[in-house]
């Protein structure tokens, strides 16, 4: 593969997004299963328009929700990365760390595996001094992975943007630090 990534793990390649990965991508983005933890599928526009913010986001802070690849064939497997948190909770202007990988890569290790890049990544290069995540409750595969990753829950909180009568409104929040986060990557944490 001739593809420059920004960063790796074992089996993974982080990068910048590209035209070809639209398709792909949108794809991911109209599926009901993929988009099951979401309020609704996003249409081809939309989908579009999250790669842009995306690209703006890099631009503007160094970080964003890279685009993966798994390196044994250059194979586009979803996004995993970083995004500050704009909304009005306990962790706004902090990163949030997040994956969306195509239901095809699910249940392989890549969403655990390339979060820990990501955080190795956050508190090396990026010098940050801590990164959280949310889901809503009901999200439990997601949780799992913060969990995996050595994050710790430290509240829970009804997701300002979305109705009261949406089964997604209430959150679980989890937070690492780059102490905890050490501590994991010296033992080599296989959990």
């Amino acid at each position: 593969m001739d593809t420059k990534y920004l960063f790796e793990s074992q089996r993974l390649g982080f990068r910048g997004w590209k035209e070809n990965d639209r398709n792909p991508f949108a794809a991911m983005a109209e599926d009901p299963e993929v988009m099951q933890y979401f309020p609704k599928p996003l249409a081809k526009e939309e989908a579009a328009r999250l790669i842009g913010r995306f690209e703006t986001h890099m631009e503007e802070k160094g970080y964003t929700m890279w685009a993966v690849d798994r390196k044994e064939d250059g194979v586009f497997i979803g996004f995993i990365g970083l995004l500050e948190i704009t909304i009005p909770i306990e962790a706004q202007g902090a990163a949030e760390i997040g994956w969306r990988l195509d239901k095809r890569f699910w249940k392989k290790g890549y969403a655990v595996e390339g979060a820990r890049a990501c955080l190795a990544y956050a508190f090396g290069p990026l010098g940050m001094t801590e990164v959280y995540s949310f889901t809503s409750v009901i999200n439990q595969p997601s949780e799992t992975v913060m969990k995996r990753i050595g994050m710790t829950k430290v509240g829970e909180f009804e997701h300002p943007k979305l109705g009261r009568e949406s089964p997604l409104k209430k959150h679980v929040l989890y937070k690492i630090n780059r102490q905890e986060a050490g501590k994991l990557m010296n033992q080599g944490d296989e959990r």
